[in-house]
């Protein structure tokens, strides 16, 4: 897929659009280049790396932009008591606690994952059981390219 490094191109077009007038959660800000691109649409965006490295060139990039808040840590600790977000963005390949990630985001905001293969089953497979077949949420799988596909889902409640 990407390697951790960034979003593809595809995948930045769809979050940017997705991201237009919400508050985001960006889980995995890798350089930051994702999150700036979603600062240009979304009301705020808070995005989070666990990578010192990482961190450091982000906070470069995303230095003077004022509608993000970078941080550095574990997603869940750092965005504990804060949202609901209108858009969380599971931005990479790491497991995610998918009941953290839904209670992130408010009733009616959209969850996007990105960084799947294309044409596998969902039975087995743990990201597209929960984002696929859980009831509180409605969702579709996309081609991102020919090589990648997307999950948006929406909270119903």
């Amino acid at each position: 897929m990407t390697g951790g490094a960034t979003a593809i191109p595809e995948v930045q077009a769809l979050v940017r659009v997705l991201a237009t007038g919400r508050d985001v959660a960006e889980l995995g800000a890798a350089y930051g280049e994702t999150a700036a691109l979603l600062a240009e649409t979304a009301r705020s965006v808070v995005t989070v790396e666990l990578d010192p490295g990482r961190v450091a060139v982000a906070r470069e990039r995303l230095r003077g932009i004022v509608n993000v808040e970078l941080l550095e840590g574990d997603a869940y600790e750092q965005l504990r008591g804060r949202g609901p977000f209108g858009l969380v963005f599971a931005d990479g390949g790491r497991p995610y606690d998918w009941e953290a990630v839904l209670a992130l985001t408010e009733p009616g905001g959209l969850i996007v994952k990105d960084d799947l293969s294309p044409g596998r089953p969902v039975e087995g497979d743990v990201v597209r059981e929960f984002l696929l077949r859980d009831r509180r949420l409605a969702a579709a799988e996309i081609l991102a390219t020919p090589e990648l596909a997307v999950i948006v889902a929406s909270r119903l409640r």
